[in-house]
């Protein structure tokens, strides 16, 4: 596995780059980020519904849709990304989910999931999570709440679930809500204090110590690539409002 420490915190660039590594490399990527403040809703999720778009251009909180299903959450310094994109012949999300917990574990944190794959310490959620596959290719992400502003993350996600809640582009098909749940940051249940960018490097230290996995270095071409995806896709309104059907191939 090639192991990507991104540093990248353009939440748009981010997306494209998974998207990229996906449907446009054959190998197997494991990708740690983070975000500048921003809510990301799922690919079949509606804008007004999930979010308070008033507060988030008040505070100055970006909007993006990615291209994989689940629900809205809400990013920021403070939140760890978490990116598994391989080739396989029989998808096992379980299993990414569960080397999460594991590395939690290695923390001195006790966490669980649930039938949704989220992850959650003394009954309160620290990660939700979202799967896509294309063709033989597998992707799992997921976010790991450890210092968010959690005031901001609740007040993002205020979204209205009175309006007309359809699939962008649909005059039918219902939108997926989100599921809401009591959250908790990790760093609450550490017992000596570790700062974020500390995690990111237990974090890729814990999947660098099998001898088969070593880090990757986007290329000239990755990014030219990448940033192309970002501008015609995920920083595109009507990609973001009304998922209009655009294709990278």
């Amino acid at each position: 596995m090639l192991c990507i420490d991104n540093r990248c915190t353009d939440i748009y660039w981010n997306l494209a780059a998974e998207e990229y590594l996906l449907k446009q490399k054959r190998e197997n990527y494991f990708m740690l980020w983070q975000s500048d403040p921003c809510v990301v809703i799922g690919k079949h999720q509606s804008v007004q519904a999930e979010v308070d778009e008033h507060y988030l251009q008040e505070k100055g909180i970006a909007l993006a849709r990615r291209f994989s299903g689940g629900g809205a959450v809400y990013h920021d310094r403070g939140n760890i990304n978490l990116s598994f994109i391989e080739t396989v012949n029989q998808p096992d999300f379980e299993y990414y989910l569960q080397q999460t917990i594991d590395f939690l574990d290695q923390m001195g944190v006790t966490a669980y999931s649930d039938k949704r794959m989220g992850i959650y310490v003394d009954g309160r959620k620290v990660s939700g999570s979202a799967q896509c596959i294309h063709k033989n290719r597998v992707m799992y992400h997921c976010t790991l709440l450890y210092s968010t502003d959690l005031n901001v993350l609740n007040a993002s996600l205020m979204g209205n679930p009175d309006s007309e809640n359809l699939v962008p582009g649909s005059k039918t098909v219902r939108a997926v809500p989100s599921v809401r749940s009591e959250v908790t940051n990790i760093s609450e249940h550490l017992s000596i204090p570790v700062t974020v960018k500390r995690v990111i490097r237990l974090l890729l230290h814990y999947f660098l110590e099998n001898d088969e996995n070593q880090t990757y270095r986007f290329t000239h071409k990755d990014l030219e690539a990448i940033e192309r995806l970002k501008n015609e896709k995920y920083a595109n309104e009507e990609w973001i409002y009304n998922k209009s059907v655009l294709t990278f191939t």
